[in-house]
């Protein structure tokens, strides 16, 4: 297979989602301006989870942790009773896309080495 080289056109590199300006100056006029409204959610202590977006891990990062337990315990789980069918769907629905979200990281990877 022939490689495609990288190209990108202008303004079309890597986005990356940075709130915290937009946070600060919205709040300074009520969270809104003109056509732009954020709802940045409720927190019970906005400032903490701030701190801990920029200083410990994004929700992503977060989540990818999350979804790693998860899927060794779900391995390892073995019940003491029979589930019911609804109980058997979500864990199989939470496999299945625990399988998705690998396969997604597994072509990014690939895609960021060349091995595509």
């Amino acid at each position: 297979m022939i490689a495609m080289p990288d190209f990108k056109l202008p303004l079309s590199g890597d986005v990356s989602q940075s709130f915290g300006w937009w946070t600060g100056f919205l709040n300074s006029i009520g969270n809104q301006f003109s056509l732009i409204s954020l709802n940045l959610g409720k927190s019970s202590d906005p400032k903490v989870e701030e701190d801990i977006l920029s200083d410990v891990a994004s929700y992503g990062k977060q989540l990818g942790r999350i979804e790693d337990a998860l899927g060794v315990l779900i391995e390892h789980f073995k019940p003491d009773r029979a589930l019911t069918p609804a109980e058997k769907k979500a864990i199989h629905d939470l496999k299945r896309l625990l399988e998705d979200i690998d396969d997604v990281k597994k072509r990014s990877a690939a895609q960021s080495t060349g091995d595509v």
